[in-house]
């Protein structure tokens, strides 16, 4: 496919270019320049009055319980998604499968509509909520990343004891591995040194909450006597998720062996539990994704994230940020993160992107491209949405 004459934003750093021509070919980006001509057959659009940008990479939800939006509205965090008795552990266990991807479905159908190209879960449930959520997805366009889990947990003792996984869950834990891209582990505070070592062994992406609540971070302290994120890294996480309530020194630690950190800023606030300071982190040297985390407490919409996260980092340390770097956590960092050829226009890198209408009504005139789409493009400035060089929704 030849697209001519659209503006783009390119490479890793997201450079503008008002006008040019991409050829995509086998899925990815074979050529970006002008004048290129169609070669043979190949399909010819003209899109001038576009602009094309990389899909967002939501890198951190759990879409399982698309089913409990808003549920248990004023409980505290615990009560809400503790893994072992909140309210979300007993709707997945007590909702019928077919439900539960019927919701999943919408929520899939929702990402792409609101260019999300790809997505990372956080899934629950053992082997049985891997296959469940990839039998979800068998008909769904969208590129997902599954990190599983063992339903294994376990308590203050236990952990102060330093007691392993059990020889039933160990013997799991590969089965699962093979039917996923990683694992995703709940926390720290759920499991031992032992255990969170043994899942450091494993040869997929590891991911792991952290620092999410100040009283998941004193909990830490109390139990062990070491940081929540200390301990986190013991798993040998490529990236952590939240680090809301991490300390200036965990932050310069954890930026020394991790990829990145993946924030959710709308997530936490909606849980009454503060605002991830993503200055802070950067300051650290870490290198940050976004995410909407649980579909339970949050609409699954990168423009809201972008948005949100733009005004209030403002707002707190009165102080200007440049957009594109809001841009480039939704896009460029997920994929480094990841490890992944997505979240960047370039040559050879697999065609994951979103058309925007230039002249979309919340966008015209649109004076500083950046700054228009994290916080004035929505769902409804989308023209298309591309995943591996296909238009899956809408059309160019």
């Amino acid at each position: 496919m030849l697209i001519k004459n659209i503006s783009l934003l390119l490479g890793k750093e997201l450079e503008f270019v008002s006008k040019t021509n991409v050829q995509i070919q086998n899925g990815r980006f074979k050529r970006i320049q002008p004048n290129i001509k169609p070669s043979g057959k190949e399909d010819s659009v003209d899109c001038e009055g576009l602009l094309l940008i990389p899909g967002f990479i939501n890198a951190h939800t759990h879409i399982g319980d698309s089913i409990g939006k808003d549920v248990t509205l004023e409980s505290s965090v615990d009560k809400k998604i503790h893994p072992v008795f909140g309210a979300k552990s007993k709707i997945l266990k007590n909702t019928p499968p077919e439900n539960l991807s019927n919701f999943m479905k919408n929520t899939c159908h929702s990402m792409i509509r609101k260019g999300i190209t790809t997505f990372v879960d956080f899934r629950e449930g053992g082997l049985d909520g891997v296959i469940l959520l990839k039998k979800t997805l068998s008909e769904i366009p969208i590129r997902s990343i599954i990190l599983g889990r063992v339903d294994f947990y376990q308590n203050s003792a236990e952990i102060k004891k330093n007691l392993p996984i059990s020889k039933e869950k160990a013997q799991e834990l590969p089965t699962i591995l093979q039917k996923c891209d990683g694992i995703g582990v709940s926390g720290a505070n759920e499991n031992s040194n032992s255990v969170l070592n043994h899942y450091s062994k494993t040869s997929k992406i590891r991911a792991i909450h952290s620092a999410e609540t100040k009283q998941s971070v004193s909990k830490s302290k109390k139990m062990t006597g070491k940081s929540e994120t200390i301990r986190a890294l013991s798993l040998k996480p490529h990236f952590l998720v939240h680090m809301t309530h991490a300390s200036k020194s965990d932050l310069h630690v954890a930026a020394k062996k991790i990829r990145g950190i993946v924030v959710c800023p709308r997530a936490n606030s909606s849980l009454a539990e503060g605002i991830p300071d993503i200055t802070m982190m950067q300051q650290a040297g870490c290198t940050l994704g976004l995410g909407t985390d649980n579909v339970m407490i949050n609409s699954p919409d990168m423009f809201r994230e972008m948005d949100y996260l733009w005004k209030v980092t403002m707002g707190i340390h009165k102080k200007r940020i440049n957009p594109k770097e809001i841009l480039k956590m939704a896009t460029v960092n997920g994929g480094k993160i990841l490890k992944k050829d997505i979240g960047v226009i370039e040559t050879k890198k697999i065609a994951d992107c979103v058309f925007l209408n230039k002249h979309a009504l919340d966008l015209e005139p649109m004076h500083e491209p950046y700054a228009s789409i994290v916080h004035r493009a929505s769902e409804s400035a989308i023209q298309a949405v591309m995943i591996g060089g296909k238009i899956v929704h809408g059309k160019i």
